[in-house]
């Protein structure tokens, strides 16, 4: 099933709304954790007392064996810790103190989750009516009732994700990456099987899509390892709850760690890294990294890491490995710090396999314009570099925010299946394919517009002399009509007294 326009969103937004009763004077950055804690927690719980009372029915004893809990992927939350008892205590002052505590205890009951939930809900600042309020609100609602176990939660945590990133600006794309940009790049590396990586991983939407990807395709989703990493330790967590949720055990190291300074998988090598890095990072370690292997293409320069974060995961990369990521259109020319000569280096070493340029609007934090690109060791058309120009595509969702629909996504992936294959012919304005000599006359300059030039006009067969007869005849009688309403107009106005 496809998944829902942002715009279409009807439970998640009730959730939302619902949470923002809590919000007060406090910052997005800080009640989001909040916020998402309490999801979660309010879904666990929600799992539990369903198997629970199933396991009460059966009559055999056995409802409070954690294994037969943790043997269907389910969370098991101690006694003390589960939502009636802490919907119990919603109105008293010990509210931020009792939601704390069931944090800990079900960390200490399920070690995947040990050091991961949020444990300040008892702090000053936090309102605790307003909390009990919202602890009624969310009693009120029954998660597990809007749709199936693993996909409502991570709809709702997506959905209030994307809303924290409107709220938070600029920040917020630290953590977010919009869904239809990340399902553009699932859909296009197909990750089946194997290991993906992405080494600024936020709060795991890369990974949450993989696995949505091999579910649709009925695909075995143990068939996927995943493998991240993130610098902030708030969003690293928010990413061990947010697959945690989806039955996702990834690999995202023992900490937050700095992907180029502390890599935490210095021996990884992924078959898929799909990843949207911080564009244009200027305060990147580059000091301290001047000598470092993974450089293999060139030093990157100190003001920018785009080809830090590219060359980074070209070193990751498994003999047969492809990459997908978003990197801000400056890449694509800019010649600046040595930049054009990496970029010349790369595509001499044939690994940029489709550079795809995307809509503005997109994201929620940044007007920046952005590409896809797309790198493969392993290329079947070799010395050939597909380019797309995507900029018309999408829907308007709301007056600030564009969207890539089904259609967009899939025309996107077949258009790149059909280059794949060898079958796929050029489409003026929209998809070219050029070799290594046609880069290197353009001097490897990547903007796709330069390749598929401007889409050509379809001939309606009305010969240019009869057009400009009718289109002016058409234009004189708007010309008369304007002229009309302009006299009438003039009348009504002098008829209560006023002159024009």
């Amino acid at each position: 099933m496809a998944d829902k326009n942002t715009a279409d969103i009807g439970f998640e937004k009730q959730i939302w709304d619902a949470a923002c009763v809590l919000r007060g004077n406090m910052d997005a950055s800080e009640y989001k954790n909040v916020v998402l804690g309490l999801i979660f927690l309010k879904y666990i719980s929600d799992r539990f007392d369903d198997k629970y009372q199933e396991l009460s029915e059966e009559g055999d004893g056995f409802e409070e064996d954690i294994d037969e809990y943790t043997s269907e992927g389910i969370f098991f939350v101690p006694a003390g810790a589960r939502w009636s008892e802490i919907a119990a205590k919603a109105h008293t002052p010990e509210i931020g103190t009792v939601i704390d505590d069931a944090m800990r205890a079900i960390e200490k009951e399920n070690k995947r989750l040990k050091d991961i939930l949020p444990k300040n809900f008892a702090r000053p600042e936090l309102d605790k009516r307003r909390l009990g309020d919202v602890v009624d609100l969310f009693t009120n609602i029954q998660m597990i009732e809007h749709g199936s176990e693993k996909d409502i939660l991570g709809r709702t945590y997506e959905y209030c994700l994307s809303m924290f990133a409107e709220q938070e600006g600029k920040r917020g794309g630290e953590f977010f990456t919009p869904s239809c940009v990340v399902r553009t790049l699932v859909e296009v590396l197909k990750p089946f099987k194997g290991r993906v990586y992405d080494p600024c991983c936020g709060s795991g939407g890369m990974f949450v899509q993989s696995a949505k990807f091999v579910e649709n395709h009925s695909g075995n989703i143990s068939n996927i390892s995943i493998y991240g990493q993130d610098s902030n330790p708030t969003t690293w967590k928010m990413a061990q709850m947010n697959l945690a949720i989806r039955g996702i055990e990834p690999d995202l190291g023992t900490y937050a760690a700095d992907t180029f300074l502390d890599d935490r998988h210095p021996t990884l090598r992924a078959d898929y890294i799909m990843a949207n890095p911080p564009f244009n990072l200027s305060d990147w370690g580059a000091d301290k990294l001047k000598e470092d292997v993974r450089w293999q293409y060139g030093t990157p320069p100190a003001g920018n890491a785009n080809f830090a974060w590219l060359q980074h995961m070209i070193y990751h990369l498994a003999p047969a490995g492809r990459i997908g990521m978003v990197l801000a259109n400056g890449s694509l020319s800019s010649q600046s710090g040595g930049e054009g000569e990496i970029r010349k280096n790369i595509v001499n070493a044939d690994l940029v396999e489709c550079i795809v340029a995307m809509p503005t609007q997109l994201f929620y934090t940044t007007q920046i314009p952005v590409s896809l690109w797309f790198i493969n060791k392993q290329k079947k058309q070799s010395g050939k570099t597909l380019f797309i120009d995507a900029r018309k595509m999408g829907t308007m969702v709301s007056r600030k925010l564009r969207e890539l629909t089904d259609d967009d996504i899939k025309k996107i992936s077949d258009t790149y299946e059909a280059f794949a294959d060898g079958t796929l012919d050029d489409v003026k304005g929209f998809c070219a394919v050029a070799g290594l000599q046609e880069i290197e006359k353009q001097d490897f300059i990547l903007t796709p517009g330069r390749y598929v030039g401007i889409e050509e006009v379809e001939d309606d067969g009305e010969p240019f002399e009869e057009k400009m007869t009718r289109l002016t005849s058409e234009l004189s009688d708007m010309f008369s009509k304007s002229h009309e309403l302009e006299d009438e107009i003039r009348k009504k106005l002098r008829a209560i007294g006023y002159e024009v």
